[in-house]
């Protein structure tokens, strides 16, 4: 028997942010708010007058300079220690740590380690919002 919920809010019943999610195995449970992907956004390197082609919570991007972008969000990070991810379609990119509460810095070098720009780079932040 099949069986479809639909709703537009789930909150913890102890704690509203706080929901525990029963994990492979039934022995050991995770919380779902941890889990999620708080900002991504796919984007082009080479146009930096929006947020870039798809996104989420990223209210938009500063071009620093050749191959460095500053993704600024949307709702902000508790803190600057959260996860960043970002890889680019030719070179490879990196965060080089200057990540704030309001902010993802995301760079790209090419093959010789020079900065460079590419015509797309992804990005994402897991982590606890403010």
């Amino acid at each position: 028997m099949a069986s479809t919920l639909k709703l537009n809010t789930l909150t913890g019943a102890s704690t509203a942010g706080s929901i525990a999610v029963t994990g492979e195995g039934n022995s050991t449970t995770t919380n779902l708010q941890q889990g999620l992907c708080k900002v991504w956004i796919r984007l082009s390197f080479n146009d930096s007058s929006g947020t870039g082609a798809d996104s989420f919570n990223v209210a938009s991007l500063t071009d620093s300079g050749t191959g460095d972008f500053t993704i600024n969000i949307t709702n902000d990070f508790a803190n600057g220690n959260f996860t960043h991810l970002g890889m680019s379609n030719d070179f490879h990119a990196l965060n080089d740590g200057a990540n704030t509460t309001g902010t993802m810095n995301f760079s790209n070098y090419n093959s010789s380690h020079s900065p460079a720009d590419v015509s797309r780079g992804f990005s994402a932040g897991m982590g606890d919002l403010a």
